[in-house]
Protein backbone atom coordinates (compact mmCIF):
# COMPACT_ATOMS: atom_id res chain seq x y z
CA UNK A 1 0.00 0.00 0.00
CA UNK A 2 1.86 3.25 -0.95
CA UNK A 3 1.99 5.78 1.45
CA UNK A 4 2.11 8.93 -0.75
CA UNK A 5 -1.81 8.56 -1.13
CA UNK A 6 -2.73 8.92 2.55
CA UNK A 7 -1.01 11.95 3.25
CA UNK A 8 -3.37 14.87 2.97
CA UNK A 9 -0.86 17.72 1.28
CA UNK A 10 -3.24 19.79 0.18
CA UNK A 11 -3.99 23.68 1.57
CA UNK A 12 -5.22 24.24 5.43
CA UNK A 13 -8.67 22.93 6.19
CA UNK A 14 -8.65 20.63 3.14
CA UNK A 15 -7.94 17.47 2.05
CA UNK A 16 -7.72 17.06 -0.81
CA UNK A 17 -10.19 18.92 -2.88
CA UNK A 18 -12.46 18.33 -0.04
CA UNK A 19 -12.87 20.51 2.86
CA UNK A 20 -12.98 24.85 2.50
CA UNK A 21 -15.08 27.38 4.57
CA UNK A 22 -18.05 27.91 2.81
CA UNK A 23 -19.99 30.05 5.40
CA UNK A 24 -21.38 33.80 5.59
CA UNK A 25 -18.83 36.37 6.54
CA UNK A 26 -20.21 36.53 10.27
CA UNK A 27 -19.34 33.31 10.90
CA UNK A 28 -15.60 33.62 9.65
CA UNK A 29 -14.26 35.50 13.00
CA UNK A 30 -15.53 32.83 14.73
CA UNK A 31 -14.32 29.74 13.19
CA UNK A 32 -10.54 31.55 12.90
CA UNK A 33 -11.18 31.88 16.51
CA UNK A 34 -11.83 28.22 16.98
CA UNK A 35 -9.14 26.76 14.79
CA UNK A 36 -6.88 28.72 16.62
CA UNK A 37 -7.82 27.80 20.19
CA UNK A 38 -8.05 24.24 18.86
CA UNK A 39 -4.43 24.54 17.47
CA UNK A 40 -3.42 25.86 20.72
CA UNK A 41 -5.20 23.34 23.60
CA UNK A 42 -3.94 20.63 21.17
CA UNK A 43 -0.13 22.33 22.28
CA UNK A 44 -1.31 22.46 25.72
CA UNK A 45 -0.22 19.51 27.93
CA UNK A 46 -2.63 20.97 30.71
CA UNK A 47 -5.58 20.83 28.33
CA UNK A 48 -5.00 17.36 26.99
CA UNK A 49 -4.51 16.13 30.70
CA UNK A 50 -7.66 17.40 31.54
CA UNK A 51 -9.63 15.97 29.04
CA UNK A 52 -8.15 12.25 29.57
CA UNK A 53 -9.42 12.68 32.77
CA UNK A 54 -12.94 13.61 31.32
CA UNK A 55 -12.66 10.90 28.82
CA UNK A 56 -11.55 8.28 31.59
CA UNK A 57 -13.52 10.20 34.85
CA UNK A 58 -16.76 10.96 32.64
CA UNK A 59 -16.76 8.85 29.64
CA UNK A 60 -15.63 5.79 31.30
CA UNK A 61 -12.78 4.98 28.59
CA UNK A 62 -10.97 2.88 27.25
CA UNK A 63 -14.10 1.11 26.21
CA UNK A 64 -13.61 -2.43 25.99
CA UNK A 65 -12.41 -4.99 23.27
CA UNK A 66 -14.60 -7.67 22.74
CA UNK A 67 -14.19 -10.99 21.02
CA UNK A 68 -17.78 -12.58 19.05
CA UNK A 69 -17.16 -15.90 19.77
CA UNK A 70 -20.49 -17.22 19.26
CA UNK A 71 -20.37 -14.76 15.98
CA UNK A 72 -17.78 -16.13 15.09
CA UNK A 73 -18.91 -19.43 14.84
CA UNK A 74 -21.97 -19.13 13.13
CA UNK A 75 -20.38 -17.01 10.46
CA UNK A 76 -17.23 -19.23 9.99
CA UNK A 77 -14.01 -17.20 8.78
CA UNK A 78 -11.81 -14.76 10.83
CA UNK A 79 -12.30 -13.74 13.97
CA UNK A 80 -15.02 -11.03 14.69
CA UNK A 81 -14.01 -8.36 16.99
CA UNK A 82 -15.80 -5.20 18.27
CA UNK A 83 -14.54 -1.67 19.53
CA UNK A 84 -17.18 -1.42 22.21
CA UNK A 85 -17.92 2.39 22.25
CA UNK A 86 -21.59 1.66 23.11
CA UNK A 87 -20.23 1.10 26.74
CA UNK A 88 -19.32 4.78 26.82
CA UNK A 89 -21.35 6.99 29.07
CA UNK A 90 -24.31 8.25 27.08
CA UNK A 91 -24.17 4.98 25.31
CA UNK A 92 -21.87 6.41 22.01
CA UNK A 93 -18.73 7.34 21.03
CA UNK A 94 -20.62 10.71 20.81
CA UNK A 95 -19.00 11.91 24.48
CA UNK A 96 -15.41 12.03 22.86
CA UNK A 97 -15.95 14.67 20.60
CA UNK A 98 -18.95 16.91 23.19
CA UNK A 99 -16.37 16.74 26.03
CA UNK A 100 -13.29 18.11 24.22
CA UNK A 101 -15.95 20.92 22.93
CA UNK A 102 -17.10 21.86 25.86
CA UNK A 103 -13.75 22.37 27.19
CA UNK A 104 -12.90 24.39 24.36
CA UNK A 105 -16.01 26.56 25.08
CA UNK A 106 -14.93 27.39 28.70
CA UNK A 107 -11.21 27.84 27.29
CA UNK A 108 -12.58 30.72 24.54
CA UNK A 109 -14.94 32.14 27.79
CA UNK A 110 -18.40 30.75 25.72
CA UNK A 111 -21.23 30.10 28.34
CA UNK A 112 -23.87 28.85 25.90
CA UNK A 113 -23.36 25.85 23.60
CA UNK A 114 -25.94 24.20 20.90
CA UNK A 115 -25.98 21.51 18.93
CA UNK A 116 -27.61 19.65 16.42
CA UNK A 117 -28.73 15.87 16.41
CA UNK A 118 -30.53 13.06 14.82
CA UNK A 119 -30.58 9.90 16.38
CA UNK A 120 -30.52 11.72 19.56
CA UNK A 121 -26.97 10.49 20.98
CA UNK A 122 -25.11 13.99 19.82
CA UNK A 123 -27.25 15.65 21.63
CA UNK A 124 -27.36 13.62 24.68
CA UNK A 125 -23.97 13.56 24.82
CA UNK A 126 -23.95 17.65 24.19
CA UNK A 127 -26.52 17.73 26.93
CA UNK A 128 -24.48 15.70 29.45
CA UNK A 129 -20.54 17.70 28.71
CA UNK A 130 -23.55 21.02 29.39
CA UNK A 131 -24.06 19.34 32.33
CA UNK A 132 -20.96 18.78 33.40
CA UNK A 133 -19.35 22.20 33.20
CA UNK A 134 -22.77 24.44 34.04
CA UNK A 135 -22.64 25.43 30.30
CA UNK A 136 -26.54 26.86 28.93
CA UNK A 137 -27.10 24.41 26.17
CA UNK A 138 -29.79 24.34 23.44
CA UNK A 139 -30.22 21.10 21.27
CA UNK A 140 -31.70 21.23 17.72
CA UNK A 141 -33.76 18.23 16.27
CA UNK A 142 -36.11 17.20 13.73
CA UNK A 143 -39.83 16.42 14.72
CA UNK A 144 -39.73 13.38 13.25
CA UNK A 145 -36.54 12.02 14.61
CA UNK A 146 -37.77 13.06 18.01
CA UNK A 147 -41.01 10.90 17.65
CA UNK A 148 -38.39 8.03 16.73
CA UNK A 149 -36.15 8.76 19.72
CA UNK A 150 -38.48 10.00 22.34
CA UNK A 151 -35.96 8.53 25.41
CA UNK A 152 -33.38 10.41 23.94
CA UNK A 153 -35.27 13.98 24.15
CA UNK A 154 -36.40 12.98 27.57
CA UNK A 155 -32.98 12.24 28.77
CA UNK A 156 -31.59 15.90 27.05
CA UNK A 157 -34.48 17.60 28.75
CA UNK A 158 -33.49 16.31 32.68
CA UNK A 159 -29.82 16.85 31.67
CA UNK A 160 -31.00 20.86 31.86
CA UNK A 161 -31.17 20.89 28.10
CA UNK A 162 -33.66 22.33 25.96
CA UNK A 163 -34.72 20.63 22.96
CA UNK A 164 -35.25 22.89 20.27
CA UNK A 165 -38.29 20.99 17.05
CA UNK A 166 -37.10 21.81 13.84
CA UNK A 167 -40.75 21.59 11.60
CA UNK A 168 -39.11 22.10 8.11
CA UNK A 169 -37.73 20.01 5.31
CA UNK A 170 -37.87 16.10 6.35
CA UNK A 171 -37.64 17.35 9.73
CA UNK A 172 -34.31 15.41 10.18
CA UNK A 173 -31.20 15.67 11.26
CA UNK A 174 -29.64 18.11 7.97
CA UNK A 175 -33.26 20.25 9.10
CA UNK A 176 -31.52 20.44 12.31
CA UNK A 177 -28.32 21.54 11.30
CA UNK A 178 -29.58 24.29 9.23
CA UNK A 179 -31.09 25.49 11.94
CA UNK A 180 -28.23 24.98 14.62
CA UNK A 181 -25.85 27.81 12.01
CA UNK A 182 -28.59 29.89 12.01
CA UNK A 183 -28.84 30.07 15.66
CA UNK A 184 -24.47 30.15 15.56
CA UNK A 185 -24.85 33.24 13.27
CA UNK A 186 -27.14 35.16 15.53
CA UNK A 187 -25.40 34.49 18.58
CA UNK A 188 -21.32 33.61 17.84
CA UNK A 189 -20.76 36.10 20.34
CA UNK A 190 -21.53 33.92 23.71
CA UNK A 191 -22.25 30.73 22.05
CA UNK A 192 -20.07 27.64 20.70
CA UNK A 193 -21.67 25.48 18.30
CA UNK A 194 -20.57 21.43 19.28
CA UNK A 195 -21.05 20.00 15.86
CA UNK A 196 -21.24 16.15 16.31
CA UNK A 197 -19.08 14.89 13.39
CA UNK A 198 -16.57 15.25 10.94
CA UNK A 199 -18.61 17.50 8.62
CA UNK A 200 -19.21 21.13 8.49
CA UNK A 201 -16.35 23.74 7.78
CA UNK A 202 -12.64 24.06 9.03
CA UNK A 203 -11.60 23.47 11.78
CA UNK A 204 -14.74 20.86 12.64
CA UNK A 205 -13.75 18.05 10.54
CA UNK A 206 -10.05 17.73 11.93
CA UNK A 207 -10.88 18.45 15.12
CA UNK A 208 -14.00 16.05 15.21
CA UNK A 209 -11.59 13.68 13.83
CA UNK A 210 -9.23 14.19 16.54
CA UNK A 211 -11.41 13.88 20.08
CA UNK A 212 -12.69 10.88 18.07
CA UNK A 213 -9.18 9.39 17.44
CA UNK A 214 -8.92 7.97 21.03
CA UNK A 215 -11.54 4.74 19.83
CA UNK A 216 -8.53 4.12 17.13
CA UNK A 217 -5.64 4.63 19.42
CA UNK A 218 -7.08 2.45 22.03
CA UNK A 219 -8.33 -0.38 19.26
CA UNK A 220 -4.88 -0.52 17.84
CA UNK A 221 -3.33 -1.17 20.93
CA UNK A 222 -5.83 -3.26 21.97
CA UNK A 223 -5.19 -5.73 18.98
CA UNK A 224 -1.44 -5.84 19.47
CA UNK A 225 -1.98 -6.60 23.48
CA UNK A 226 -4.44 -9.21 22.64
CA UNK A 227 -3.91 -11.04 19.31
CA UNK A 228 0.02 -9.50 18.57
CA UNK A 229 -1.21 -7.84 15.73
CA UNK A 230 -3.74 -5.25 14.00
CA UNK A 231 -6.65 -6.32 12.25
CA UNK A 232 -7.21 -7.51 8.91
CA UNK A 233 -9.77 -5.45 7.91
CA UNK A 234 -12.27 -2.53 10.04
CA UNK A 235 -15.39 -1.93 9.78
CA UNK A 236 -17.48 1.08 10.72
CA UNK A 237 -20.70 2.96 9.54
CA UNK A 238 -20.63 6.18 8.00
CA UNK A 239 -23.19 9.48 8.35
CA UNK A 240 -21.31 12.01 8.94
CA UNK A 241 -18.86 9.84 9.87
CA UNK A 242 -17.03 10.53 13.11
CA UNK A 243 -16.81 7.15 14.60
CA UNK A 244 -15.82 5.96 11.74
CA UNK A 245 -12.96 8.70 11.43
CA UNK A 246 -12.18 8.60 14.99
CA UNK A 247 -11.18 4.26 14.10
CA UNK A 248 -9.70 4.66 11.15
CA UNK A 249 -7.08 7.75 11.26
CA UNK A 250 -4.81 6.44 14.15
CA UNK A 251 -4.09 3.07 11.60
CA UNK A 252 -4.72 4.47 8.21
CA UNK A 253 -1.29 4.65 7.31
CA UNK A 254 -1.29 0.62 8.34
CA UNK A 255 -1.59 -2.24 6.21
CA UNK A 256 -5.32 -2.40 7.18
CA UNK A 257 -8.22 -2.76 4.98
CA UNK A 258 -11.27 -0.12 5.69
CA UNK A 259 -14.90 -0.37 4.83
CA UNK A 260 -17.21 2.69 5.37
CA UNK A 261 -21.00 1.40 5.63
CA UNK A 262 -23.31 3.84 4.52
CA UNK A 263 -27.47 3.66 4.59
CA UNK A 264 -29.24 1.94 1.68
CA UNK A 265 -32.50 2.84 3.07
CA UNK A 266 -35.07 0.96 1.46
CA UNK A 267 -33.75 0.94 -1.98
CA UNK A 268 -31.09 2.86 -4.27
CA UNK A 269 -33.39 5.18 -5.88
CA UNK A 270 -33.42 8.82 -5.32
CA UNK A 271 -35.23 9.67 -1.16
CA UNK A 272 -35.28 5.85 -0.64
CA UNK A 273 -31.25 6.27 0.83
CA UNK A 274 -28.81 8.21 2.36
CA UNK A 275 -25.15 6.85 0.84
CA UNK A 276 -23.57 10.33 -0.78
CA UNK A 277 -20.30 8.77 -1.09
CA UNK A 278 -21.47 5.53 -3.00
CA UNK A 279 -24.68 7.77 -4.78
CA UNK A 280 -23.85 10.99 -4.36
CA UNK A 281 -21.81 13.78 -6.23
CA UNK A 282 -19.48 16.52 -4.99
CA UNK A 283 -21.38 19.28 -3.99
CA UNK A 284 -21.27 21.97 -0.79
CA UNK A 285 -23.61 21.43 2.28
CA UNK A 286 -23.17 23.09 5.73
CA UNK A 287 -19.60 25.07 4.82
CA UNK A 288 -17.60 22.30 3.46
CA UNK A 289 -17.17 20.59 -0.39
CA UNK A 290 -18.01 17.14 0.08
CA UNK A 291 -20.33 13.95 -1.78
CA UNK A 292 -23.95 15.04 -1.14
CA UNK A 293 -26.80 13.25 -2.73
CA UNK A 294 -28.57 15.88 -5.11
CA UNK A 295 -31.46 16.17 -6.97
CA UNK A 296 -31.05 16.90 -10.88
CA UNK A 297 -31.14 20.53 -10.13
CA UNK A 298 -28.30 20.21 -7.97
CA UNK A 299 -30.10 20.50 -5.29
CA UNK A 300 -30.09 18.62 -2.12
CA UNK A 301 -32.18 15.51 -2.26
CA UNK A 302 -34.35 13.82 0.51
CA UNK A 303 -32.46 11.06 1.78
CA UNK A 304 -34.21 8.14 4.07
CA UNK A 305 -32.96 5.73 6.77
CA UNK A 306 -33.89 3.10 9.40
CA UNK A 307 -31.22 4.94 11.69
CA UNK A 308 -31.92 8.49 12.63
CA UNK A 309 -27.97 8.92 12.96
CA UNK A 310 -27.47 8.24 9.33
CA UNK A 311 -30.37 10.39 7.63
CA UNK A 312 -27.86 12.61 6.67
CA UNK A 313 -27.31 13.51 2.49
CA UNK A 314 -23.89 14.80 3.09
CA UNK A 315 -20.58 13.19 4.69
CA UNK A 316 -16.82 14.39 5.96
CA UNK A 317 -14.93 15.46 3.94
CA UNK A 318 -12.05 13.53 4.74
CA UNK A 319 -13.84 10.48 3.90
CA UNK A 320 -14.87 11.80 0.74
CA UNK A 321 -10.58 12.33 0.31
CA UNK A 322 -10.70 8.78 1.51
CA UNK A 323 -12.74 7.56 -0.97
CA UNK A 324 -11.25 9.37 -3.92
CA UNK A 325 -7.89 7.86 -3.22
CA UNK A 326 -9.42 4.23 -2.61
CA UNK A 327 -7.65 4.03 0.66
CA UNK A 328 -11.36 3.04 2.41
CA UNK A 329 -13.92 1.31 0.41
CA UNK A 330 -17.35 2.48 0.39
CA UNK A 331 -20.82 0.35 0.34
CA UNK A 332 -24.02 0.22 2.04
CA UNK A 333 -26.04 -1.70 3.74
CA UNK A 334 -29.91 -2.05 3.70
CA UNK A 335 -32.80 -1.51 6.49
CA UNK A 336 -34.01 -4.90 5.91
CA UNK A 337 -29.71 -6.04 6.41
CA UNK A 338 -29.43 -3.56 9.41
CA UNK A 339 -32.61 -5.04 11.48
CA UNK A 340 -31.61 -8.82 10.83
CA UNK A 341 -27.67 -7.74 11.78
CA UNK A 342 -28.90 -6.20 14.79
CA UNK A 343 -31.05 -9.21 15.76
CA UNK A 344 -27.77 -11.66 15.07
CA UNK A 345 -25.73 -10.09 17.05
CA UNK A 346 -28.03 -9.56 20.43
CA UNK A 347 -28.97 -13.22 19.57
CA UNK A 348 -25.26 -14.44 19.70
CA UNK A 349 -23.60 -11.84 22.26
CA UNK A 350 -26.56 -10.21 24.22
CA UNK A 351 -25.01 -6.99 22.58
CA UNK A 352 -28.02 -4.69 21.45
CA UNK A 353 -26.62 -2.18 18.91
CA UNK A 354 -27.72 0.99 17.39
CA UNK A 355 -29.74 1.03 14.06
CA UNK A 356 -26.61 3.05 12.96
CA UNK A 357 -23.92 0.49 14.27
CA UNK A 358 -26.32 -2.48 12.81
CA UNK A 359 -25.29 -0.90 9.27
CA UNK A 360 -21.21 -1.84 9.96
CA UNK A 361 -21.92 -5.37 11.80
CA UNK A 362 -24.28 -6.18 8.59
CA UNK A 363 -21.55 -5.52 6.28
CA UNK A 364 -19.05 -7.53 8.88
CA UNK A 365 -21.51 -10.57 8.53
CA UNK A 366 -21.04 -10.56 4.80
CA UNK A 367 -17.21 -10.25 4.76
CA UNK A 368 -16.17 -12.83 7.79
CA UNK A 369 -16.98 -15.50 5.81
CA UNK A 370 -14.54 -14.73 2.91
CA UNK A 371 -11.98 -14.20 5.30
CA UNK A 372 -9.47 -17.13 6.61
CA UNK A 373 -9.65 -18.14 10.07
CA UNK A 374 -6.19 -16.83 11.53
CA UNK A 375 -7.83 -13.44 10.25
CA UNK A 376 -9.39 -11.01 11.90
CA UNK A 377 -12.10 -8.03 11.77
CA UNK A 378 -12.71 -5.35 13.66
CA UNK A 379 -16.18 -4.15 14.16
CA UNK A 380 -16.42 -0.17 15.83
CA UNK A 381 -19.74 -0.43 17.56
CA UNK A 382 -20.89 2.76 17.66
CA UNK A 383 -23.45 2.65 20.27
CA UNK A 384 -25.82 0.79 21.87
CA UNK A 385 -29.53 0.28 20.74
CA UNK A 386 -31.58 1.45 23.98
CA UNK A 387 -32.94 3.99 22.05
CA UNK A 388 -34.10 2.26 19.00
CA UNK A 389 -36.12 -0.65 21.21
CA UNK A 390 -39.68 1.08 20.28
CA UNK A 391 -38.95 2.27 16.79
CA UNK A 392 -37.61 -1.74 16.02
CA UNK A 393 -40.55 -3.13 17.19
CA UNK A 394 -42.75 -1.06 15.82
CA UNK A 395 -41.07 -1.31 12.60
CA UNK A 396 -41.38 -5.19 12.76
CA UNK A 397 -44.70 -5.37 13.74
CA UNK A 398 -45.76 -2.91 10.91
CA UNK A 399 -44.06 -6.01 8.57
CA UNK A 400 -45.06 -8.57 10.29
CA UNK A 401 -42.31 -10.02 10.96
CA UNK A 402 -42.27 -10.16 14.52
CA UNK A 403 -38.53 -11.50 15.75
CA UNK A 404 -38.32 -14.19 12.77
CA UNK A 405 -35.74 -12.01 10.80
CA UNK A 406 -34.18 -15.23 9.59
CA UNK A 407 -30.60 -14.24 11.69
CA UNK A 408 -28.25 -16.41 13.14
Amino acid sequence: MATKRNKDTSRTGYFGDFGGQFVPETLMTALRELAAEFESAMADEDFKAELDRCLREIGGRPSELYFCKRLTEQLGGGKVYLKREDMNHTGAHKINNTLGQALLALRMGKHRVIAETGAGQHGVATATAAAVFGLECDVYMGTEDMRRQALNVFRMELLGSRVVPVTSGQKTLKDACNEAMRDWMASVEHTHYILGSVTGPHPYPTMVREFQCCIGREARQQMLDVEGRLPNCIVACVGGGSNAAGIFAPMIDDDVKMVGVEAGGRNMSVGGHAAPLCAGEPGVLHGSLSYVLQDADGQTAPVHSISAGLDYPGVGPQHSYWRDTGRVRYTTASDDEALDALVALARAEGIIAALESAHAVAEAMKIAPTMGADEILLINLSGRGDKDCNEIGEILERRGKGFQTGAP
